[in-house]
């Protein structure tokens, strides 16, 4: 029985197959509302027979439902890149038009292009761009395509192209591409233009300068700006009042102590508005901006102590060396350095390691290596961190004439011929609200007048003693031309600044790298503009004499090396000019021999004895009479008997030979 029934099921199973294979639907016995489930097995369909190849038909009944994907990787590669392409015009509605200009571009930005073939391409892609620049202007490719045709165009294209942009133009400000559009459109634009953009910040100006990319737009409308227009800019950080009434800003008054006393605003609620305005700024880190620096400095001038030293202690550290490159800047690094403890000025000082070259070549930087060097008692971290980066590149700063500040202000303080009065006065600001009798600054910025006076010259009644002149000016510092007189300025520390300075120079080793540089390059460096300076003052061993007791003889040294290089004879086929017939080093050699007798002496013995008569002539001439013009009565002992007959010859002239013989 049991053969039987499996001998059915098998005719029935042989039956189902042929007419599955005659294309028939298998005849199933289940109810309907079972046939509408899903099955749990997996379902695999037929693959459709390809329409490019009817004729093929697939080997098998079921096969894998996944397309079927490229076989090469070249394949896959564009086909993936058609797919890329699909998308992106899906996204960017101008996304053809950005691939034209983009073709146009890479011909016209070619340097070996002709002018007039670069003008129909540049016309050719703003008569394509009209209408939707301001809604390309942000793509990554067309800003670019935007600059090269704004700074090539013809004006009256530039004119078209401005007044598309104008009045998208604060968007465009924020945007990470249009920003450097904007940039050169404002250095392309005219004076109505700027004059109009400028004015179209108002009310803006403080929200930009709490965007990264904003506020690069504001600080180059404020570089490009007259003084009206950056105090239009200045202003709305200032106040409330400024900010919501234009008119107000119209004032001719620069600093904002003259515009709290002119509107009579009350200076509680300048602060406050200031430090809600310049808080979020230095919260994210945007101070490298002038801008930005002139309205610390302003703060500082009118804010309370409390105020104040948390500026001061905010920025001190690696925040500040983004701040000293601009001139504000570097006044607030020096009042940094003041004003700051000794934990702030150990977090200044170790912020700049590795950037002390590149400060020290800064205009503005290297004045505030000078304050440190002026100011720090830690002469152990400043030999560390500083000292020893100045050292690998001597040369470099002595022949450079922002880089030999920071030794020419270990060798001669505050010396006037070196620093302009205005970089000397720079030196002595304080903060009037963190300014004490005791700490050593004596130029105090008054918040009131904006007037800088030295206590020495307040009475006591509290009066000015000089009148309304009180700036350091040119007359007043070339009087402290010595080391004493010139002590009055900046002493800094605690500790004694002669002291400081020979642990600066000769502890450190400084002064011994510095006098081995110049006897080796003492002709190069005697030629140069720049370098004269450094090497008479090391040939002079310092003012106060800081290198004579232990470097004696390698300053010896050195004035021979000079000495040797005037010896060598004069000749016309040499390309390079002598040391005595040089402008420059034949100034620097007379000073020398007129404030350096040792130097005087070793010149004369061995170089100028018994050749004097053939160096009276031109600028050596100078040289020469400079031995008799030396206030020392060895030196013109030692020469009288070979100069006085060509004086009386008149090969020679000194016009102070009379003077001084009637003094002996």
């Amino acid at each position: 029985m049991a053969s039987k029934d499996r001998q059915h099921k098998s005719e029935k199973r042989k039956r189902t197959s042929a007419t599955q294979n005659e294309g028939e639907k298998p005849i199933s016995k289940k109810p309907k509302h079972l046939l509408s489930k899903p099955s749990t097995k997996p379902f695999k369909k037929p693959l459709k027979p390809s329409k490019q190849n009817p004729v093929e038909a697939p080997k098998k009944a079921f096969v894998d439902r996944e397309i079927k994907e490229p076989e090469s990787k070249r394949e896959r590669r564009l086909a993936a890149k058609e797919m890329a392409e699909v998308r992106k015009k899906k996204r960017k509605p101008h996304y053809t038009l950005q691939q034209e200009l983009a073709s146009l571009w890479e011909k016209m930005r070619r340097r070996n292009i002709v002018k007039e073939e670069r003008s129909k391409l540049i016309s050719e892609a703003l008569r394509k761009m009209k209408g939707k620049i301001p809604e390309i202007a942000g793509s990554h490719v067309s800003s670019r395509v935007l600059q090269t045709c704004v700074k090539y165009c013809s004006q009256p294209e530039r004119d078209i192209v401005f007044e598309e942009l104008r009045p998208h133009l604060l968007n465009l400000s924020r945007n990470t591409y249009a920003v450097h559009l904007v940039k050169k459109m404002l250095d392309n634009a005219s004076k109505k233009q700027l004059e109009g953009f400028i004015s179209a910040l108002h009310g803006h100006v403080a929200s930009l300068l709490r965007h990264m990319v904003g506020s690069i737009v504001v600080e180059h409308a404020f570089q490009l700006g007259n003084g009206s227009q950056k105090r239009l800019l200045l202003s709305e950080l200032y106040s409330t009042e400024l900010q919501l009434f234009k008119d107000l800003t119209s004032t001719s008054e620069g600093s904002l102590v003259d515009i709290i006393s002119k509107l009579g605003l009350q200076k509680s609620s300048v602060v406050q508005h200031m430090t809600s305005v310049i808080q979020p700024i230095m919260e994210k880190g945007i101070v490298d901006h002038s801008i930005i620096h002139h309205a610390l400095m302003e703060y500082l001038s009118i804010a309370d102590r409390s105020s104040a030293t948390d500026v001061i202690q905010q920025l001190s550290g690696p925040l500040l060396i983004r701040m000293i490159h601009t001139k504000d800047g570097s006044k607030l690094g020096m009042l940094c350095i003041k004003h700051g403890n000794a934990k702030d000025r150990k977090k200044i000082i170790k912020g700049m390691k590795g950037h002390i070259g590149k400060i020290a070549h800064d205009q503005y930087g290297s004045m505030v290596l000078v304050c440190i060097l002026s100011v720090v008692d830690d002469t152990k971290l400043l030999t560390k961190v500083i000292i020893r980066e100045l050292q690998k590149i001597l040369k470099e700063l002595v022949l450079d004439k922002n880089g030999r500040r920071s030794l020419l202000q270990l060798l001669h303080p505050h010396c006037p011929r070196y620093f302009v009065p205005d970089e000397l006065t720079s030196l002595n600001l304080s903060v009037p609200s963190l300014f004490t009798q005791g700490e050593g600054s004596d130029v105090v910025l008054d918040a009131d007048s904006k007037k800088q006076t030295k206590p020495s010259e307040i009475d006591e009644l509290g009066h000015n003693s000089v009148g309304n002149d009180a700036e350091v000016t040119a007359t007043d510092t070339s009087n402290s031309a010595s080391l004493e007189d010139s002590q009055h300025l900046i002493d800094g520390g605690k500790k004694d600044p002669l002291l400081r300075r020979f642990e600066l120079l000769v502890n450190s080793g400084l002064a011994e790298s510095l006098i081995g540089m110049c006897t080796e390059s003492a002709g190069e460096l005697l030629r140069s503009n720049f370098g004269k300076e450094v090497i008479y003052e090391v040939a002079t061993g310092g003012a106060g004499g800081v290198l004579q007791p232990v470097l004696a003889d390698k300053l010896e040294a050195l004035h021979v090396a000079i000495a040797s290089l005037v010896a060598v004879p004069k000749s016309e086929d040499s390309a390079e000019e002598h040391l005595l017939e040089n402008f420059h080093s034949s100034r620097t050699i007379r000073k020398l021999v007129l404030d350096c007798p040792a130097f005087a002496a070793t010149l004369w013995k061995e170089a100028l004895e018994g050749k004097c008569e053939m160096w009276a002539q031109g600028h050596s001439c100078k040289v020469v009479s400079a031995f008799m013009e030396s206030s020392d009565s060895m030196v013109r002992k030692l020469v009288k008997h070979e100069l006085q007959p060509l004086i009386d010859k008149g090969v020679l002239k000194v016009p102070l030979t009379n003077q001084l013989e009637k003094k002996a």
